[in-house]
């Protein structure tokens, strides 16, 4: 299959509302060659929201790291329900690469770029071979290297879809609003923007959405939204 370039795309939906981004992909531009990946976050009911409305049948890629907090499991667990996705995949890390790189569950302290390339890029990448687009529920507010999203991004042999790129912050909680949507029982808590439990921190007052991911670490992204050739 040739794909349309991002670049023509981008042009083409300039205009387009979220919704109608998320209609065209799966009915128009990857009939039956799209997947969301969706981390059950904060804000992931949005989107899944969107799909659900496009196609129930979409499927759903979960990665479970098996660090996750119970929240996020349990929210994951009632979204399904309430929205009755049809399609949701649970992808895991393969128990020899756990066993010959991670026996101690440890690696995320001591090289938390490692422990997310075992837990979740290497998983991901294995189960993404069958696709030509992904979506995902990045936005540019965001920030770092999120700054410039555009709706569609190419990603070496797919194109990632980001139907959510220009929304602000204050979009998402009037959506959930809007549709009766549940919300990640950790915002509650302090925590804006939620990953795995053991690298996850509560955000203060004024800080950055996800001022709280690695904390001191250095590092923004796990690895699965870097540009193509960057791991």
């Amino acid at each position: 299959m040739n794909l349309p370039s991002a670049d023509a795309l981008n042009a083409r939906f300039a205009e387009y509302a979220p919704q109608d981004i998320v209609l065209a992909a799966i009915n128009e531009i990857f009939p039956e060659r799209i997947a969301l990946v969706s981390s059950f976050g904060t804000e992931s009911a949005v989107l899944l929201h969107m799909v659900a409305r496009a196609s129930r049948a979409t499927p759903v890629l979960f990665i479970d790291t098996l660090k996750h907090f119970d929240e996020t499991l349990a929210y994951r667990d009632r979204l399904i329900d309430r929205l009755r996705l049809e399609d949701v995949r649970i992808v895991r890390p393969a128990t020899s690469d756990l066993l010959g790189a991670d026996s101690d569950g440890m690696l995320w302290d001591r090289d938390p770029d490692a422990c997310c390339d075992l837990r979740k890029t290497r998983p991901l990448a294995r189960e993404i071979m069958r696709f030509n687009a992904l979506f995902t529920g990045r936005k540019r507010h965001h920030g770092n290297d999120r700054v410039a999203l555009g709706y569609f991004e190419a990603d070496g042999v797919r194109i990632k879809v980001n139907p959510l790129a220009h929304w602000r912050a204050a979009d998402v909680p009037a959506y959930l609003e809007r549709h009766g949507l549940p919300r990640h029982p950790l915002i509650e808590q302090g925590y804006p923007s939620v990953g795995c439990a053991v690298c996850t921190s509560r955000a203060g007052a004024g800080e950055d959405f996800r001022a709280g991911r690695w904390r001191g670490r250095g590092k923004s992204e796990c690895g699965i939204h870097k540009p193509a050739g960057c791991g």
